[in-house]
């Protein structure tokens, strides 16, 4: 199998690229999930978040944004002395944030539905046929992080957003010549 160049030869990652990475997701804590640790990822690699999503889970309640919207100051302090998961002040005050305005876009409709508004309900289908062809933004991702800004979200730049979308199906950025570009095509 040709993968894509990153998934390398960890077998983790290749899981990872295999049967995760790209395929459409429309679950909106799965989408709350993934924008979490997309934020936790900006300035580290993805692999060192893989290794960490399920102590990540447990640490965070299993990504229940309505348990996270609460956390005070002392459960914010746990998660810094919280060897298993990235200790970043900033980014976790971030997911406490990121959690209220969640709650907040549930009340109006879908997260989901907000998200994939971006690409008109259906993945985009990219042709890219080496790593350089892969932008770390597009004129998409910067719209989708300025809405997420409005929305008072955090740690989701434009880069951060093109990594959720690549992630979570909005785009397909497979290389060409990887197999799972075609399957995750069909999967649209």
């Amino acid at each position: 199998m040709e993968r894509c160049p990153w998934a390398g030869d960890d077998p983790l990652y290749q899981h990872y690229h295999d049967t995760e990475w790209g395929v459409p997701q429309f679950d909106d804590r799965a989408l709350f999930e993934k924008i979490v640790l997309e934020g936790f990822q900006a300035g580290l690699s993805w692999i060192t978040i893989l290794r960490k999503r399920e102590n990540f889970r447990v640490a965070f309640d299993g990504f229940r944004p309505e348990v996270i919207a609460s956390y005070d100051d002392a459960k914010q302090a746990a998660l810094l002395a919280d060897a298993g998961i990235i200790r970043n002040r900033a980014k976790i005050a971030a997911t406490v944030t990121n959690a209220q305005a969640w709650l907040a876009v549930m009340e109006k409709g879908s997260f989901s539905d907000m998200i994939w508004k971006f690409v008109d309900g259906k993945p985009q289908q990219n042709s890219r046929t080496g790593m350089g062809d892969v932008p770390a933004e597009t004129p998409t991702s910067k719209a989708l992080a300025k809405e997420l800004k409005r929305l008072g979200f955090r740690f989701c730049g434009p880069t951060t957003c093109y990594a959720l979308m690549q992630a979570m199906g909005l785009v397909n950025d497979h290389l060409v010549s990887c197999p799972r570009h075609a399957e995750v095509a069909a999967l649209a």
